[in-house]
């Protein structure tokens, strides 16, 4: 039963969960004291916020690996799930600082390229380190679009990686 002042999440509209979104970004820019700007658009029925500004300055809110850029979409999770009562159902989306998850994935996607042609000249099996699951996703789309090569996954979160393999597709 709905109470009074309770938003029902299958009424949140994107742009309610952008602004939302936008609200707690801007207050982490404030808190770190960064000068940068925040923006949201839908792309394929995901929410995309972005972070844009001076990227020596944003650095900081990407992390090794994008470890502090996904602590941040967890919180933004938390703040989502706080606002409207639980996750919005049916509506994703995903935080970019300075265009890093574009970077990461024309990196990735040269590397598994170059593993995949490796294990193809070589016979032998390449084992990636452990990967978040949109890591793992990359790599197994490029692999998936090579003949003699597949990919398996293996091992438990948060140490799960992605193994290139020899297969017989040739």
């Amino acid at each position: 039963m709905q109470r009074e002042g309770e938003t029902r999440v299958e009424d949140v509209s994107f742009e309610d969960l952008g602004e939302v979104l936008t609200d707690f970004l801007e207050g982490l820019l404030d808190a770190f004291d960064l000068d940068a700007d925040v923006e949201h658009r839908l792309q394929d029925d995901v929410l995309v916020v972005e972070v844009k500004g001076e990227p020596n300055e944003l650095g900081i809110l990407i992390g090794p690996r994008g470890g502090t850029l996904a602590a941040i979409e967890d919180l933004a999770r938390t703040v989502v799930t706080q606002r409207f009562l639980e996750r919005a159902a049916g509506k994703t989306f995903r935080i970019d600082v300075g265009g890093y998850r574009a970077f990461r994935r024309q990196m990735l996607e040269k590397v598994a390229g170059d593993a995949a042609r490796k294990v193809l000249e070589s016979g032998v099996a390449c084992e990636f380190t452990p990967m978040n699951p949109a890591d793992r996703k990359v790599v197994h789309d490029v692999v998936a679009a090579m003949t003699g090569v597949a990919t398996v996954s293996e091992g438990e979160e948060p140490l799960r990686r992605v193994v290139i393999v020899p297969s017989d597709d040739q």
